[in-house]
């Protein structure tokens, strides 16, 4: 089975990051640098399949996601001490590890979501976005910028995805992303998880104050229920990309979750 790709910085007790859909280690470098520099940390951040530097695969689901980070925490040596922290799709794969994998964490950290199911069509716009790239006779960013923003009018949502975009040695342009899978996969990104029997170690959800992922409701029944040993916590003034848009607030909650 092939391995995730990753970054491996610091020493301490390890936390590992898992990026959301779309996305890629590379997201979380300002924050991991400084969870490894200033708290002490040893900090993993992955790409996920089909996403970055990873293999692509036509599967795309959680468990099997699940086991590539557990293939991942064995190649490394990583002990029962470790935290494992995701972010959307990415705090889906963490929680699905957790359920599964319980006596391989210390800890769990969720970032803006839950275990609910969503339909993803919100992210419709997003995939006739990336569809609308003409890759064949692409020939610069900007054109492809263009050609996104008929569907994607947020500027900071295009600039995220086309990070994924590069130039081959050929000079031709690709995507990171395993666009097609992904787009077949939608259903498995945002199915709900569930469990027989709860994860019972430490979990921190944390939410964006502006974002909808976490409801009121969620936080009442759907969370206690797999995580009765969870807290959830608010990121005010933030959005879905809170670690983005209030990195010191995530760097602080994070730190002190982990360390404690």
């Amino acid at each position: 089975m092939p391995l995730l790709h990753y970054l491996d910085q610091g020493q301490g007790r390890p936390l590992v990051i898992l990026h959301g859909l779309f996305g890629t280690l590379d997201n979380w470098q300002t924050l991991a640098r400084r969870w490894a520099t200033e708290a002490g940390l040893r900090v993993i951040s992955v790409d996920l399949r089909n996403h970055g530097r990873s293999f692509q695969s036509k599967e795309h689901t959680y468990a099997l996601m699940a086991q590539d980070v557990l293939a991942l925490f064995d190649h490394l040596g990583l002990g029962p001490d470790a935290s494992l922290m995701g972010h959307s799709m990415g705090g889906k794969v963490a929680m699905r590890f957790a359920l599964d994998y319980p006596d391989r964490l210390a800890r769990l950290l969720v970032l803006d979501i839950a275990p609910r199911f969503s339909d993803m069509q919100h992210q419709d716009d997003i995939l006739e976005g990336l569809r609308a790239v003409p890759l064949a006779t692409l020939e610069s960013r900007q054109q492809a910028d263009e050609a996104m923003a008929r569907h994607i009018p947020q500027v900071g949502v295009r600039q995220f995805l086309l990070k994924n975009l590069y130039r081959r040695e050929d000079n031709s342009f690709a995507w990171r992303i395993n666009l097609d899978t992904l787009v077949d996969s939608m259903p498995a990104v945002g199915e709900e998880t569930t469990a027989a029997h709860p994860f019972l170690k430490p979990t921190l959800f944390v939410r964006g104050g502006k974002s909808n992922y976490i409801t009121a409701e969620d936080k009442l029944y759907g969370i206690p229920a797999l995580f009765p040993n969870s807290q959830v916590e608010t990121v005010v003034d933030a959005g879905h990309w809170l670690h983005a848009e209030k990195p010191e607030e995530v760097f602080r909650l994070v730190q002190a979750f982990v360390k404690q």
